[in-house]
């Protein structure tokens, strides 16, 4: 009959006296498993900090905290010279990935960091450094893989059967990684069009009407994009809160486009129509202002004065429809991060 151990990362407990004599290949591997497990928990606060945190510089410590517990271990697995009775191809290869991981997470998060701090600047800084971290942390995970893999056949060298069963914590991870990903997925679609719609506000803030042409173009696009892929998608355990949130952003965001830019461009037009005619009356002496010129300036006065009413109307409300929208993303967001994500 085989031997059963737990898998990698996954944390039992064997008592012996001496780390570096084992009797038996399952305390070799359990001795493993222990200092494993302190990396497994460091990465999970990580993880933590890391998803619920706007600013990585903030979550600094902890990646520290896990630097230094791979630092740790690599040190105890070190001293195993003779690994198992000379068997060292698996101590060896636990050594490449603790390499692996420190160099990751020491140089490869730095530059994620560095990358997040400008990702607000575009969608595609953005998009860039979602990208480039899931990239690190898909690395970090093939190389797990590897060496779950590397220790099956250790484990069937010496008629060990490892089980499949996976720790709380090992639960907990997978979980976890699974939530943030759906819900970085919707987080690019409504990042895209909020991006866009905050660059159409500051054209009109800026009186621009080409930029706030295009960017209404751009928000139309963006927003029936994102409603294209909502079709697609598949909710994290069949939870669609947050998608349902999504498609409330693109509905007001597609709205925006087609009606408030639009009333803003014949505001603003109608208001420039108004100074040139003003500016034209003012140029010359009262004796030489012809009556139709007189007549067009108090036409667009009149104009202007019923319209301005309207406008600041409709731009109050979707002022407060785009507050409550964005805010019931982020409030959905959190709620839903909170549901699905174990408590640590």
């Amino acid at each position: 009959m085989k031997t059963k151990v737990t898998t990698l990362l996954l944390f039992f407990i064997v008592a012996f006296t001496n780390a570096q004599e084992f009797k038996s290949p399952v305390e070799y591997l359990n001795y493993i498993a222990k200092e494993t497990d302190i990396i497994s928990k460091s990465t999970w606060k990580y993880t933590l900090a890391a998803a619920h945190s706007k600013n990585a510089r903030r979550i600094d410590a902890t990646r520290k905290k896990l630097v230094t517990s791979i630092q740790n271990a690599t040190k105890k697995i070190e001293a195993l010279k003779d690994g198992y009775k000379g068997d060292v191809e698996y101590r060896n290869q636990l050594l490449a990935y603790f390499a692996i991981s420190e160099k990751n997470i020491n140089q490869e998060y730095d530059k994620i960091i560095d990358m997040q701090e400008v990702a607000d600047q575009s969608y595609d800084a953005m998009e860039a450094y979602i990208v480039a971290r899931d990239l690190v942390n898909k690395k970090i995970n093939d190389e797990v893989d590897k060496l779950n893999a590397n220790q099956k056949i250790f484990a069937n060298k010496y008629n060990i059967q490892i089980t499949e069963d996976q720790s709380e914590l090992g639960k907990k991870m997978k979980i976890s990684n699974e939530v943030y990903a759906n819900h970085t997925q919707l987080y690019l679609i409504f990042y895209k069009v909020n991006y866009t719609e905050n660059s159409l506000m500051k054209a009109i803030a800026a009186n621009d009407l080409n930029a706030i042409q295009q960017n209404a173009n751009a928000l139309e696009r963006y927003s029936n994009e994102g409603v294209e892929k909502l079709k697609t998608y598949k909710g994290y355990d069949n939870d669609m809160m947050l998608a349902n949130a999504t498609k409330k952003v693109l509905e007001f965001t597609k709205k925006e486009a087609l009606v408030l830019a639009p009333s803003v461009v014949t505001y603003l037009m109608m208001n420039q129509k108004l100074e040139d005619s003003k500016k034209t009356i003012e140029s010359k002496a009262a004796e030489k202002r012809t009556s139709k010129e007189i007549e067009t300036f108090n036409n667009l006065v009149d104009q202007v004065n019923k319209e301005v009413g309207v406008y600041n109307n409709a731009n109050n409300n979707f002022n407060a429809e785009r507050s409550n929208v964005i805010n019931n993303w982020n409030q959905i967001g959190n709620e839903f991060i909170s549901k699905h994500v174990p408590i640590d």
